[in-house]
């Protein structure tokens, strides 16, 4: 809640508050993709994004209830 921004980036000085942040934003200066999916070659800045679009290739479904075996 300080408002601290630690974390800037080397390019252009816009700072954030965690690291993570900083990793994704500086993709727009790069251009780097770095998680490439095996099965069709879609790049991805993050990996959960990844992971979300390789369901497509499973059919497994993005979603499961924590409280039962639902899952859409």
């Amino acid at each position: 809640h300080t408002g601290e921004r630690p974390f800037a980036c080397a390019i252009c000085g816009k700072a954030f508050t965690k690291s993570s942040n900083l990793f994704k934003y500086q993709t727009l200066h790069t251009g780097e993709w770095p998680y490439e999916c095996p099965d069709c070659s879609m790049a991805f800045v993050q990996s959960s994004c990844l992971t979300r679009h390789r369901r497509t290739h499973t059919g497994e479904p993005p979603f499961a209830c924590p409280h039962c075996t639902h899952a859409f």
